[in-house]
């Protein structure tokens, strides 16, 4: 029987706590409404602790008080509805659409955290996805079931980078039906994700690419959200429909800068620079969903795209993705300003 809660103990940002609870989980979905159901909300479970939950909102938190919302947990974790009809589709941090296409209908409905693949079933990467660039087709393979980041700089054109890319990676010409991209875009200007969609529709390729989009002006949480859209997508595609995915994301840095807000705004203890320190164990949940599994044909490859500030390598976003990923792309600012790209 799912219960209404109706008295918040706190508000503060988009961080809100409710106390004497009953059969709370941890990520559960909650509902959140004004008491006139003028407005709705979702949020997730975020921190337990006795009777007492900490919740983060995804959307507007503006004129939440403790005393004018409803608080309904829907005893079950994030999900979102799965269908091949997601490609060719744009969708928003939360896997709404927003190309004024219809929703999603399906019978499969998949956990955006996603399933740990067992280290024993994992396929060692050895087929490669050509991605028409000659540096690195030829000095940086990128590999089937890999995650290869790239690391780049304000003013470095590493959107351009992931356009090219998209327009033009294939595997074998026999499996290019077989083939799909899944491209997040995190944090990102209109203009930007604009590019973007017209890079597709011009290069022909549209219809196999799906497209998560958060831009700079939607709520900081969905940021949070929306790079586990994509792989949840893309493990859809890759382990049930049996197709080859890569997976493109940008930019990881806002992703970390929106996880040390929200690790601020629940008081957290700080790390590095100000970040969490789950900062590593939040990024490998990202990337090592990437991989082959035995048995199946599908595979998941990775693109991480990350700004690095002032160029520091040493930064903790960029450093700790040095751990987890094997070898990254490095872009130049000196051969960028000698007009090499």
């Amino acid at each position: 029987m799912k219960k209404e809660y109706l008295l918040l103990d706190k508000v503060e940002g988009s961080i809100i706590e409710l106390s004497n609870l009953h059969d709370v989980s941890f990520d559960e979905v909650v509902k959140i409404s004004s008491a006139d159901n003028s407005r709705q909300m979702i949020g997730q479970v975020i921190k337990i602790d006795d009777d007492k939950a900490t919740v983060q909102v995804f959307g507007e938190s503006l004129g939440i008080s403790t005393k004018n919302m409803k608080v309904e947990f829907e005893a079950k974790p994030f999900t979102l509805p799965m269908s091949k009809e997601i490609l060719g589709r744009v969708f928003d941090g939360l896997g709404r659409p927003i190309d004024k296409g219809t929703d999603i209908y399906s019978d499969t409905f998949l956990n955006v955290n996603g399933r740990p693949i067992n280290p024993v079933a994992r396929l060692y990467p050895r087929n490669f996805i050509q991605t028409g660039i000659s540096s690195i087709d030829g000095l940086m393979t990128l590999i089937r079931g890999q995650k290869l980041p790239i690391f780049s700089g304000s003013g470095l054109p590493h959107n351009k980078l992931a356009a090219q890319i998209v327009r033009q990676a294939k595997i074998s010409s026999k499996g290019q039906d077989n083939f799909a991209i899944v491209f997040a875009a995190i944090g990102v200007k209109h203009d930007e994700a604009n590019y973007f969609i017209e890079q597709f529709k011009s290069a022909g390729v549209s219809e196999k690419v799906v497209m998560y989009i958060n831009y700079a002006d939607d709520p900081i949480m969905e940021r949070l959200i929306v790079p586990k859209c994509a792989l949840t997508a893309a493990e859809y595609l890759a382990f049930e429909k049996n197709m080859h995915v890569l997976v493109i994301m940008s930019d990881l840095t806002s992703y970390g800068e929106a996880l040390r807000e929200v690790s601020s705004s629940r008081e957290e203890v700080p790390s590095r620079k100000g970040y969490p320190g789950h900062l590593y164990s939040d990024l490998a949940m990202l990337y090592e969903r990437a991989g082959m599994i035995r048995g199946l044909e599908g595979s998941v490859t990775l693109i991480p795209i990350l700004t690095m500030p002032n160029d520091d390598i040493t930064h903790p976003i960029p450093d700790l993705t040095g751990y987890i990923t094997e070898g990254q792309i490095v872009l130049s600012r000196e051969l960028n300003a000698s007009g090499v790209y």
